[in-house]
């Protein structure tokens, strides 16, 4: 069982001990902890709250409710929803903040708090660090009773969600009906599988498989949308009988996408291929993404005239780099596509509504799409390392050892070499080095990777 703290919520696995798993006690304490940051940061006693499918949602969902109440804050319920959905309704709502109960693509026992700002962002690491701080000191003051928050419901927000989405110059809804696609979805089990088939059915897509579409939060396969978690999906498109396979995560802020014939496009490419199709539009513009993803979006950035920036991993991250660079679009290789014309957040149903367009246009297949991009190919690898070593001086002589290429520390290390690059983090809760090498070919980016890890054993054999 686990209980992991961090800037932007509380996430763990559901049961056990308090401290060790997320017990209600634990969801009570980090509720109340964002419930009294959000009083006293903004003075705003109202709070919007959504969640996934997953079977431990609606406990979760009522005890943070009754919580917040109890702080005296009125509660705006979403019900089933996505992450992005309740990133757009909080300023809609002019509320405080929102809380997003989900844990995003892990696996059905865990669940998660996730801790938006007044402008339905994720909190800053300033503005987490507050909240954890008050949890882990127990700073709270409820309200008495005549003073306890107020609860209501909004169902609402799937539909103004998707009007929104309509409304952008970009969304091209009647190349999208001419094209007249025949697309498969998989939602493992979640809350895409209610809103991802009213999107399509707006847009003219009239032919759409379902596969895992049910909200049980029972999820048919490891929901991360990751090839080897994607079998059914392939295996209908190898068939022949569609265009593509439109694949979501449990909360729908990330977006894989399947080829017509059951090869993957690859959750790297999804953002590369919308940035493509906007950038195109724009006339350029500025991207950024996160260090550990492909350089691919780089190259159509610059093709296209614009400036490409790296942010650390993480949203905020990336969403505070757009800020600074003025970009038109930006996110993260896992699928996530962030288009500001809409709000900054991660956003899977913008993306499906940009990428049908770009596809509807370009008069390509799925495969032949996929071609026209530059062919990268990542290596992921980690290394353990014994508790006692310092692997933050492991860091630091790695970047000492290269420090006659471009080096970007702002996350870890960065090492460029020419095309190629690897990228080393170490990680948050484990004696972990993450180490992601990316090359024009899966055996050079895996010698690359592997030249990465010798070279942080013989470090560590020197030390020892």
């Amino acid at each position: 069982m686990a209980l992991i703290k961090s800037i932007s919520g509380i996430r763990g696995t559901i049961g056990g001990a308090a401290g060790e798993g997320l017990t209600p006690i634990d969801i009570v304490k980090y509720a109340a902890a964002f419930g009294t940051w959000v009083l006293e940061k903004t003075q705003n006693n109202t709070i919007v709250i959504g969640r996934d499918a997953r079977i431990s949602g609606e406990m979760v969902s009522k005890l943070v409710e009754g919580t917040l109440r109890g702080l005296g804050i009125n509660v705006i319920d979403l019900g089933l929803s996505t992450t992005p959905t309740v990133e757009i309704a909080v300023p809609a709502k002019k509320a405080g903040g929102g809380i997003i109960l989900t844990a995003s693509h892990n696996p059905k026992q865990w669940n998660a708090l996730k801790l938006l700002n007044d402008k339905g962002e994720f909190i800053s690491d300033e503005d987490g660090q507050q909240v954890l701080a008050l949890g882990d000191n127990e700073s709270f003051d409820f309200a008495p009773v005549n003073k306890l928050g107020q609860y209501s419901t909004d169902n609402t927000f799937f539909k103004k969600h998707i009007k929104a989405i309509l409304a952008l110059p970009l969304v091209d809804v009647e190349a999208i009906k001419a094209k007249n696609f025949r697309v498969v979805i998989d939602c493992v089990n979640s809350t895409g599988g209610i809103v991802v088939p009213m999107l399509l059915e707006v847009l003219g897509v009239k032919t759409v498989e379902k596969l895992f579409c049910e909200p049980t939060g029972d999820f048919a396969h490891n929901p991360e949308p990751l090839p080897e978690n994607l079998r059914d999906i392939a295996r209908v498109l190898e068939k022949g009988s569609f265009d593509l396979g439109i694949v979501v995560d449990p909360d729908v802020d990330r977006l894989a996408l399947v080829n017509e014939d059951g090869s993957m496009f690859g959750e790297e490419y999804t953002l590369v291929a919308v940035a493509d199709y906007v950038l195109q539009q724009n006339g350029g513009g500025n991207t950024v993404s996160n260090l550990s993803s492909t350089r691919a979006l780089r190259d159509v950035t610059e093709k296209h005239g614009g400036q490409y920036a790296a942010a650390a991993v993480g949203e905020v991250n990336v969403v505070t780099k757009m800020k600074e660079t003025n970009a038109i679009i930006g996110g993260e290789g896992n699928g996530g596509i962030i288009y500001p014309e809409l709000h900054y957040g991660r956003d899977s149903l913008v993306g499906i509504a940009l990428f049908l367009s770009h596809l509807a246009k370009s008069n390509l297949t799925m495969t032949r799409l996929r071609a026209s991009y530059p062919g990268y190919f990542i290596s992921k690898n980690k290394i353990e390392l014994t508790p006692e070593i310092n692997t933050d001086d492991v860091l630091t002589q790695m970047e000492q050892r290269y420090a006659k290429q471009p080096v970007n520390t702002i996350d870890g290390v960065k090492i460029e070499f020419d095309k190629e690059w690897v990228h080393l983090r170490k990680s948050n809760t484990e004696p972990i080095i993450r180490i992601y090498a990316e090359s024009d070919s899966n055996a050079t980016a895996e010698h690359l990777a592997n030249k990465i890890i010798a070279d942080i054993k013989e470090i560590i054999s020197v030390k020892s």
